[in-house]
């Protein structure tokens, strides 16, 4: 009797992939054409044409959504679809599913490139989109996930290869990361409040933005990498166990080191100090992994002088190895003392976003495009010049940036001979720039002429395609539901060797045998992954939710008042924390320069945080009550006839749009269902309270000489909130009597 598994056929769908791949291109164009239009706005703000919708603050979280989210995250679909149907020896486990994750995501993006520009943001770096989309984004990534994981189920492969290992861990820890950092009140279709607020707030954020980089930006490429780079490189991955190695070490060491962004900052300094000793940890899996992509090529060096793909792939995984080496740097307190909030962390960022990410995904499309297409690539020579064009663009951009954050550091630290600041004006910092900016822009033009060589390209290679797609028929066998594990013998005991029963179990740790036998049990395999990624993140997360010394309370610290939280909405909306923090750091020349530094205590009603993560303008935390109301009403006007040389844009729309009084109850009570201790009146009189204060704002700017007529408009609002800033360490504390209803309070305070 034949006991041979029967063979089944099947047909990969190729057309997802082609689908995925043009968006990936076009999405490409937009993002990196949406960063060059910032660029320039740094170097001549009037390029906004005092359109809201055309602003630094409110594009800059479109470029990087776009580019993060649109250009890489249709990448990474683009390899996965295309290399797991091929790993797996199965079709795609649901067409239907394929076309809903493809529509589905490209929806998402449009919504995004709709609501940032008008304002709806939350406030959260890369995270910015509110909560209709954030539920539309996880039904989404688990049709994805439930797409992939039903592939695995009816592979026709019994071993899972290294590319499916970073797959399933991107799948696992993007869904953790997406579901708890947004969790938010709704306080309309378009506004929400974090749950989360102050210090709590900003560790869940650079929780999940730096491990948002981790696995959407890293470990998806990486499997690309271990898919697509022996593909074209014709050879095998170097090690098999160095893999292992550096899949492990870095699923599990990654999601520990996000702290290492709030470094001097009102988190806790054991957090903080932690983050630091993780980061320092990853220089050892990352370069395993750089190390194991680069000696893949061995023995094809001679091919890399010819091909344009491996010429891709070679630089993205320098700039991978280069990007990996930088980041625990920066995690080092000393070294991150000079370069946080400066533009050595931008230059950081896109020296990996455009070299790493960028770059991988340029290798891949070229060597996708004549077998998705059916045809020759239609210009290997214009292919050359994508790959130079966009090298040097990166290497003008990322140079004039560091020379930038490096700039800029060095002034606002330094001190002249009589121990004041040597540059107390931060618009001096600002002017020095303006070179390294023009810089920057040219740099940035030339990779987005890179992107658009490659469109054409991909769009010619396509015109050449037949008239009707050969669909080839691949043959398998099913997997056997017989197959009986069968692990290699021990090779001590066939040595004879006289040793310990320990030897034979580290001789199986080391032999890796131990994986090669989960890489036959996927589930095994993703729980284990969900494991390190879990437990990992609840290490640091409990304590610093459960212990309530990690914010020390302040008892002169009382929610805003209506006008004030409407003002901070005002203030979120434009996207004013793109540009400026409320952090001042306990560093000598912060406390010089700004004030007092910021104490945990003081956020503890922040939902979200807004400390920022750069500052193009001062900080704000302690500027309550620094200028007159006339100075803000002038500043917002026209910045730089109150401060010469600012590139801060004109904001005179803020003096037209009026203020949404019959909001603000729905979104006090948004607030107290997160914590805020407004009562019932508070929320009930919202709405007259905060007409009270905003024609008394409104009154003394008329008084002092500014324009009638601005108790109804937002500017009003915003100055509130801004002259709120950083003042409540300065009252008195309460006596130990019950506290006042909290909008009386802020009423009679200000």
């Amino acid at each position: 009797m034949n006991t041979s598994p029967r063979l089944e056929s099947f047909v990969y769908d190729d057309a997802i992939v082609r689908k995925f791949l043009f968006a990936t291109l076009l999405w490409g164009i937009v993002g990196t054409l949406a960063g060059v239009v910032i660029a320039l706005q740094l170097a001549v703000p009037a390029l906004n044409f005092d359109l809201p919708f055309l602003t630094f603050g409110r594009l800059r979280p479109l470029h990087t959504n776009a580019v993060i989210f649109a250009f890489a995250g249709n990448a990474i679909f683009t390899g996965v679809y295309y290399s797991c149907q091929r790993l797996l020896k199965t079709r795609m486990f649901s067409d239907a599913l394929s076309a809903i994750h493809f529509w589905g995501w490209q929806l998402i993006i449009v919504l995004a490139a709709i609501t940032l520009p008008l304002g709806f943001t939350s406030a959260k770096e890369y995270a910015e989109l509110e909560w209709p989309i954030d539920i539309l984004i996880a039904l989404v990534w688990v049709v994805f996930a439930v797409n992939v994981f039903g592939t695995i189920a009816r592979r026709r492969e019994r071993h899972l290869y290294v590319a499916i290992w970073f797959y399933i861990a991107t799948l696992i820890a993007i869904a953790v990361l997406h579901i708890f950092n947004s969790l938010e009140m709704p306080a309309s279709l378009l506004k929400s409040y974090s749950v989360y607020a102050g210090v709590q707030d900003a560790f869940m954020q650079w929780w999940y933005g730096h491990n948002a980089v981790a696995f959407f930006l890293t470990t998806p490429f990486l499997g690309l990498m271990y898919y697509f780079m022996p593909k074209a490189a014709d050879r095998p991955v170097f090690s098999y166990k160095l893999s292992i190695l550096h899949f492990w070490t870095l699923v599990f060491i990654y999601i520990w080191a996000g702290p290492h962004h709030l470094h001097y900052t009102a988190l806790p300094s054991w957090a903080s100090t932690l983050g630091m000793l993780f980061s320092i940890m990853l220089w050892m899996p990352s370069w395993g992994g750089m190390v194991n992509g680069l000696l893949t090529l061995r023995g094809a060096w001679n091919k890399v002088a010819e091909d344009p793909i491996l010429k891709f792939f070679v630089v993205a995984v320098t700039f991978y190895g280069m990007s990996t080496f930088e980041g625990p740097l920066l995690s080092i307190k000393s070294v991150n003392a000079l370069s946080h909030y400066t533009d050595w962390t931008i230059a950081h960022v896109h020296g990996g976003a455009l070299g790493w990410v960028g770059f991988m995904t340029f290798g891949m499309v070229y060597w996708l495009l004549p077998r998705l297409f059916q045809a020759p690539l239609w210009s290997r020579k214009a292919a050359e010049i994508h790959f130079w064009t966009s090298t040097i663009g990166i290497l003008l951009y990322i140079v004039a940036i560091y020379a930038a954050g490096l700039t800029q550091g060095l002034m606002w630290r330094a001190f002249d001979e009589g121990g004041r600041l040597a540059y107390p004006d931060f618009v001096e910092t600002v002017m020095r720039l303006m070179p390294m900016y023009w810089l920057r822009v040219g740099g940035g033009v030339l990779y987005v002429a890179g992107v658009v060589i490659c469109m054409v390209n991909a769009i010619l290679t396509w015109r050449s395609r037949p008239a009707r797609y050969e669909e080839p028929v691949h043959r398998a066998p099913a997997l056997s539901r017989d197959y009986v594990d069968h692990e290699p013998g021990s090779k001590l005991k066939q040595s004879g060797a006289p040793v310990a029963g320990f030897a034979y179990t580290l001789e199986r740790f080391v032999g890796a045998a131990w994986h090669r036998r989960w890489e036959r049990l996927p589930l095994t395999f993703t729980v284990w992954t969900t494991v390190a990624v879990v437990t990992a993140s609840l290490f640091e997360i409990v304590p610093t939710f459960l212990i309530r010394s990690n914010v020390p309370t302040i008892a002169a610290v009382k929610p805003y008042t209506p006008l004030e939280a409407a003002g901070r909405d005002v203030y979120i909306a434009e996207g004013c924390n793109n540009c400026h923090s409320q952090m001042v750091r306990p560093i000598h020349s912060e406390t010089q320069r700004y004030g007092e530094y910021s104490k945990p205590g003081e956020f503890v009603y922040d939902h979200p945080f807004l400390w920022g993560s750069r500052r193009i303008g001062p900080d704000l935390h302690r500027v309550g009550g620094k200028y007159p109301n006339l100075w803000h009403v002038r500043h917002f006007e026209n910045p730089p006839a109150v401060t010469p040389n600012s590139i801060m844009p004109r904001y005179p729309w803020l003096l037209k749009d009026t203020i949404d009084f019959t909001s603000l109850a729905p979104r006090l009570k948004a607030l107290r269902a997160v914590g805020v201790p407004y009562d019932d009146a508070a929320i009930a009189g919202a709405e007259s309270l905060a007409k009270t204060q905003a024609a008394k704002i409104a009154a003394d700017v008329e008084t002092q000489g500014g324009p009638a007529g601005l108790e109804d408009k937002q500017v009003v609002a915003l100055i509130a909130y801004l002259q709120r800033l950083g003042t409540d360490i300065k009252l008195a504390a309460p006596a130990a009597a019950p506290a006042p209803p909290v909008a009386a309070a802020g009423a009679s305070a200000r």
